[in-house]
C-alpha cells in the first residue's frame, strides 16, 4: 500500500510504515497528480481536497481508498464526494481540544495582565461548545470563571436548551468573547461571518475577541474598521481569512496575531496522527499495534516546584508560560508578514513550528501556603502534588 502524508504529520513513519510505503509532501502540495499513485492519503488542514480534486484524482486512475485528516476540522474535504467514489474517510476529533483550551487561557492572560485586569470576575461568552467550547467551558468554570454557552445545533439536540443562550445575549452580557465554531456556509446554522459587521459594531467597549476556530467566522474587514475606528476592544486571532495570504493590515493591530497554530502541541499532532493511524489499520483489516503512548516523549520541563507568595494570577502565568508564552508566536508571525513573501512566511512559521507540549505535561509541586493554589492549578490543566516541606538545615 502507498501513503501519501503531509510532510508535517509527525511520527509518521512510526505509525504508517508498518502499513505501506510512506512518501511525504508538503500540504499545500499534495494535489490529483500527487495522488495517482496512493491507496491512502493523510492530511492536515492546509490541504483542500473538494469535489473537483477528487474527480481529477480518480480520473487518472488513482486507486486511493482512504483518506483521513489528522485534525478536528473537516471544512477543508468534501466528504461527500469521496463517498460517492467509495473513498473512507476518518478525521481526529478532539485531537488537539486540550492544546487549544491551552493556547486560549494563555492568550486570555496575557492579554488581561496587558490591560492590568485579573482572570477573576470576567464573563466568558463560548460560541461553539464542541470538543475545544466544551472542555474551555469546563476548564474555566474550575477556575471559578462564570461561562456562558451559545451552539444553536446542540441547543436544538439538547433535551433542555436551559444551558444554552443566543449570541447576541452572549455579547450583551460577556466581556469575553471565543470562537470555537466550524465552519459551516450554508444552511439554518451557517457560521459563515458569524461575527459580522452589525455584531462587532455591537461589542461593548473593552471587550476582548479571540477566534481559535475558523478565519471565516469573523468578517475581519469589520473587526479591522472597528480597531481603527474606535480601537475599544481587544482581538486575539489565531485563525484568518485567506490563510495563509492574511490581511497583514488587520494582524498589525490586533493584540495577540499568531498563526494558526492554537492546536499544535506535540502531544495534539501525535494524538491526531495516533487517530488516523488506528483508523487506517481498521480500514485495511489490521490490528491496531502501536500505542499512542509509545509515541510521546517526555518534556523537556517536567516539574515545577511553588512555595509561597504567589497570587492567584502570578501562579497561573508563571505555569502556563512554563509550558507555552504566545508571544513567542505573536513575534514569529509579525517578522514572517514583514519579508518580501508574507503568505509563505505565514506557512513557514507553521511548518517550523517550535516544540510545545500540553500543561497536563507538567508537575506543578506546592508546599506551604502555595497548596492553596492547588485546586486552581488542577482547574486550569496541571498536575499537581504537594510536597511536604522539608526541614530547614540547622
Amino acid at each position: 500500500m502507498n501513503i501519501l502524508v503531509d510532510a508535517n504529520v509527525p511520527a509518521s513513519d512510526a505509525c504508517f510504515a508498518a502499513l505501506g510505503d510512506v512518501r511525504r509532501l508538503p500540504g499545500r502540495d499534495i494535489d490529483a497528480r500527487a495522488l495517482v499513485d496512493a491507496d491512502a492519503l493523510v492530511i492536515r488542514s492546509i490541504t483542500r481536497l473538494d469535489g473537483d480534486t477528487i474527480e481529477r484524482t480518480k480520473a487518472l486512475g488513482s486507486p486511493l481508498s482512504f483518506v483521513g485528516t489528522c485534525t478536528i476540522g473537516t471544512d477543508h474535504v468534501d466528504q461527500a464526494a469521496l463517498a460517492a467514489h467509495g473513498i473512507g474517510f476518518a478525521s481526529a476529533p478532539g485531537c488537539n481540544a486540550e492544546a487549544v483550551v491551552d493556547y486560549v487561557l494563555s492568550s486570555l492572560l496575557l492579554a488581561l495582565e496587558r490591560r492590568g485586569e485579573s482572570l477573576f470576575g470576567r464573563r466568558v461568552g463560548i460560541v461553539g461548545v464542541g470538543n475545544v467550547g466544551g472542555r474551555l467551558a469546563s476548564r474555566l468554570e474550575a477556575l471559578g470563571v462564570e461561562c456562558l454557552r451559545c451552539d444553536p445545533p446542540r441547543k436544538a439536540l439538547a433535551a433542555s436548551g436551559d444551558d444554552f443562550v443566543d449570541l447576541d445575549t452572549v455579547i450583551r452580557r460577556c466581556d469575553v468573547l471565543c470562537l470555537h465554531t466550524p465552519l459551516v456556509t450554508e444552511g439554518q446554522h451557517a457560521t459563515y461571518h458569524l461575527l459580522g459587521a452589525r455584531r462587532i459594531d455591537a461589542l461593548a467597549p473593552g471587550t476582548i475577541v479571540l477566534n481559535a476556530g475558523r478565519g471565516d467566522c469573523l468578517d475581519g474587514e469589520a473587526l479591522k474598521a472597528r480597531l481603527v475606528s474606535r480601537g475599544d476592544i481587544t482581538a486575539l486571532l489565531d485563525v484568518w481569512e485567506g490563510e495563509p495570504g492574511i490581511d497583514h493590515g488587520l494582524s498589525r493591530r490586533v493584540d495577540l496575531a499568531t498563526p494558526h497554530i492554537a492546536g499544535h502541541s506535540l502531544d495534539g499532532k501525535l494524538r491526531g496522527t495516533h487517530q488516523i493511524y488506528a483508523a487506517l489499520s481498521r480500514h485495511v483489516g489490521l490490528p491496531t499495534r502501536i500505542a499512542f503512548a509509545d509515541l510521546a516523549p517526555p518534556p523537556a520541563l517536567a516539574r515545577l516546584e511553588l512555595g509561597p507568595g504567589l497570587g492567584a494570577d502570578e501562579a497561573l502565568r508563571l505555569c502556563m508560560r512554563a509550558v507555552y508564552d504566545p508571544r513567542r508566536d505573536h513575534d514569529a508571525l509579525a517578522r514572517a508578514l514583514g519579508g518580501e513573501a508574507p503568505a509563505k512566511g505565514f506557512d513557514a512559521c507553521r511548518a517550523n513550528y517550535p516544540l510545545r507540549r500540553e500543561f497536563a505535561t507538567l508537575e506543578v509541586a506546592v508546599s506551604g501556603d502555595a497548596m492553596t493554589l492547588a485546586p486552581l492549578l488542577e482547574g486550569a490543566g496541571f498536575r499537581v502534588v504537594h510536597d511536604v516541606e522539608r526541614p530547614r538545615a540547622g
